[in-house]
């Protein structure tokens, strides 16, 4: 009896403390489990509709400027700093968008950060050349890609090309139902055996991305020689179509991007696919948290950036290190409230570095460290860090701000993770969070993870989307 009484109180005493410790674990929630009825199902997916038809549109960082500072004045935004919704842009590649609210300025402001540039191809100043028959476009590539992902595949060509005159051509050629796309050959498997003893950096040349433009010879007598009869033909062409001569190239900025529309992805429409979605996901999310957010919430000073060339370090005058911002701050101090010192207003703000993160693979899992992994599919990510090995290269959120964060999202029951890039010595990557932070801000990186980042087919879960919007509304709501 003595025994069996033990072995109750053990067994008893084992519950309880297992009890105990399931009380004080901490298991991030699938975003499912959170949207779980209908209605709000419903919301998701209206609100991924929007956003797919968002990414169709906006491939290049101007055409996502573009798009976005439409939607604000559609909102009411002027260009008046004065005014309580103010909006101005730079270059049409980036863009400041300041919502007044019923707090001083003294008090800061609430900040998000997104950028509009994503890896591509680019024309080079002189692009044309005729090889072996083919008219093709010489490009360099832009950001951190494989250069494998960009072959053979259906492209497009984005962007603007620049007269001398100051005139400015539109180029959108490769979107419109029944035209033409082009492409970058690649070699088939039947010549390639050299391919498995090369590195990838040896087997795909930068040098070999070269678009397809086309492969009809001019028309030609027999008596006239043309040395280049197929780019000669395609410049021809050029200039009846869109009335660009080749110098027109040189002060031209031609993107060589994906062709098509996103779209959901899978049987149950759970993802979404498209090229771009790093890092317009969070563009399109913070614009809507910005327009959407509850105006009787309207204490917090809100302020928007969508900057440019993150993919290449955030330098130049549309980059997140530029001082455009900061003037466009001062501005608005100046106009508001010119007794407040704009360094003042600074250190009190807020800010989220709207970037997305990389979502654990499931067939490279290995490069993830799982307990610190995004998940597709469990809400907006939080990373206090990013950089690379010894956390170079990055800021680091103070304790006080996640919490702050955190304690917003667990009363606003907005699903949420805690998440690094990947493991420690598989690589890394930065964001623009180190500018804000060089201003003395809070600031840390909030966004939603992603498969196949960088690729030209992104994917991203569907509640993972509308958890980032709730998230950055949230945030500027205070």
């Amino acid at each position: 009896m003595a025994d069996e009484k033990h072995a109750e109180e053990k067994q008893a005493a084992e519950k309880q403390a297992g009890d105990v410790q399931s009380k004080a674990a901490y298991t991030p929630k699938i975003a499912w489990s959170v949207y779980k009825d209908q209605e709000t199902r419903d919301k998701v997916r209206s609100f991924c509709d929007d956003y797919i038809a968002f990414l169709s549109a906006c491939k290049t960082e101007r055409e996502t400027v573009a798009k976005s500072l439409e939607v604000l004045q559609g909102q009411g935004y002027s260009n008046d700093p004065a005014s309580d919704r103010y909006v101005t842009t730079l270059n049409g590649k980036c863009l400041f968008a300041f919502k007044k609210g019923k707090a001083p300025l003294k008090n800061g402001v609430r900040l998000i950060i997104a950028h509009t540039d994503c890896p591509r191809l680019d024309f080079r100043p002189h692009p044309f050349v005729e090889q072996a028959g083919y008219a093709q476009a010489k490009t360099h590539y832009y950001g951190g890609l494989l250069k494998y992902q960009w072959l053979a595949r259906p492209l497009a060509l984005h962007g603007v090309i620049v007269k001398e005159t100051g005139e400015t051509v539109p180029i959108c050629l490769g979107e419109k139902k029944g035209e033409p796309v082009f492409t970058i050959e690649d070699l088939l498997p039947h010549l390639a055996k050299k391919l498995p003893t090369q590195t990838v950096r040896e087997a795909f040349e930068a040098e070999k991305l070269n678009v397809i433009l086309g492969a009809k010879p001019l028309d030609t007598d027999e008596e006239t020689k043309v040395s280049e009869p197929v780019k000669t033909a395609i410049l021809d062409l050029l200039l009846e179509t869109c009335n660009v001569r080749e110098e027109d190239f040189i002060s031209a900025e031609i993107q060589v991007v994906p062709a098509g529309e996103a779209s959901y992805v899978g049987l149950d429409s759970s993802l979404v696919g498209s090229y771009g979605q790093d890092d317009r996901i969070c563009v399109y999310t913070a614009l809507r948290a910005l327009t959407d957010m509850n105006p009787e919430l309207d204490n917090e000073n809100c302020v928007l950036i969508l900057s440019d060339r993150e993919e290449i370090g955030s330098e130049g005058s549309t980059g997140a290190s530029s001082r455009f911002f900061e003037y466009c701050l001062a501005d608005v101090v100046q106009a508001h409230e010119p007794e407040t010192a704009l360094r003042h207003v600074i250190l009190a703000s807020y800010a989220l570095s709207a970037d997305v993160t990389a979502g654990l693979d499931p067939d490279f899992q290995d490069a993830h460290e799982k307990n610190n992994c995004g998940r597709l599919g469990y809400g907006v990510c939080f990373e206090k860090y990013t950089g690379s090995g010894g956390k170079y290269g990055a800021s680091e959120a103070h304790a006080e701000f996640f919490a702050m964060l955190r304690g917003l999202m667990n009363r606003r029951g907005i699903p949420w993770q805690a998440t690094e890039l990947g493991k420690v010595d598989c690589g890394g990557g930065g964001t623009v969070a180190l500018f804000l932070a060089a201003w003395g801000m809070n600031v840390i990186d909030c966004g939603p993870a992603l498969l196949c980042m960088h690729s030209p087919f992104e994917l991203s879960s569907v509640v993972d989307i509308y958890a980032a919007w709730q998230a950055y509304m949230a945030f500027y709501e205070g």
